[in-house]
């Protein structure tokens, strides 16, 4: 699912127009992005964290080259979904 169509879905959901719903969609993107620039975590209940995993610096190797490199510690940004959210997906094989 794209964000067109998820603005779509909530917009045919909800009765409020598109333009209103992107605006909503594109701002909690930015305000999730930010926070997590800033080093802060982001916890929505029932659905999932968006949290940022720290890097240990290590010893990386270009094969290529046959030499070795460090890679420096580093931060990344990943999603932890919920136990409901899980289950949710879980129960839902087909």
């Amino acid at each position: 699912m794209t964000k067109a169509e998820i603005v779509t879905e909530i917009a045919n959901k909800t009765g409020i127009e598109k333009v209103a719903v992107q605006a909503v969609v594109e701002s909690f993107m930015e305000t999730v992005k930010d926070t997590m620039v800033d080093g802060e975590n982001v916890y929505l209940r029932g659905f999932g964290s968006f949290i940022i995993k720290k890097r240990a610096e290590k010893t990386g190797r270009n094969i290529s080259k046959n030499t070795t490199i460090i890679i420096p510690a580093h931060n990344i940004p990943a999603f932890k979904p919920a136990k409901t959210f899980v289950n949710k997906v879980k129960g839902n094989v087909k």
